[in-house]
């Protein structure tokens, strides 16, 4: 590996050299890192590889379904056929985040409701 850090280190001069990192996006503004502390460091690159693809962990890939379906739910009427089957699946997803270990007072808007109570009693 030390031959290969060294040519690499040598094309990265060269390209700072001739300007090609001037035009960048970003360009001399500091850089928004995210706090991976809580990540193994053994595991940060293959998370940030999965991160930056898009991929999400099942826990909050769920929970991203459920906020989908909570929508879903909220938009279409308590008649639709559809509704029993969407509101199967959201209960379901909600079991599955609970075991988990995640709350899902988000789903019903408790979070929100206790807020605005502490807002008024101040």
């Amino acid at each position: 590996m030390w031959l290969l850090d060294q040519w690499a280190e040598r094309h990265i001069l060269d390209a700072q050299r001739n300007g090609e990192f001037d035009s960048l996006s970003g360009s001399g503004k500091p850089l928004e890192l995210d706090d991976d502390s809580y990540i193994p460091m053994e595991l940060r690159a293959a998370w940030r590889l999965l991160k930056n693809s898009g991929c999400l962990p099942p826990e909050l890939q769920q929970r991203k379904d459920a906020i989908e379906l909570n929508h879903l739910l909220r938009s279409i009427d308590h008649s639709h056929p559809e509704y029993a089957v969407i509101r199967k699946k959201m209960l379901l997803l909600e079991l599955k985040l609970q075991n988990a270990g995640m709350s899902t007072d988000f789903l019903h808007g408790e979070y929100a409701d206790r807020l605005l109570n502490k807002i008024d009693e101040e």
